[in-house]
């Protein structure tokens, strides 16, 4: 008797799982075609146009280097 229950609940888990399963593809064939076809759109490359200047800077600008004192390495 206990075999003839389970053997009824699998059967009837199988077919449930296969039902949910034939729904999907049912009510997403359509999704799924449409994503399977899919191209998506070719976009061109992008070009980029760089124009590097170099500011040099002027003799008047530049600071010289200031000496540290000699009492900063005294501690």
């Amino acid at each position: 008797m206990f075999t003839i229950i389970a053997a009824t609940i699998f059967l009837a888990a199988f077919l449930l799982a296969a039902g949910t399963i034939v729904g999907m593809f049912a009510l997403y064939r359509d999704k799924m075609i449409a994503a399977l076809l899919f191209e998506p759109i070719p976009q061109e490359a992008p070009v980029y146009r760089l124009r590097i200047s170099r500011r040099r800077a002027t003799p008047e600008a530049r600071t010289p280097a200031r000496p540290l004192p000699a009492s900063i390495f005294a501690a």
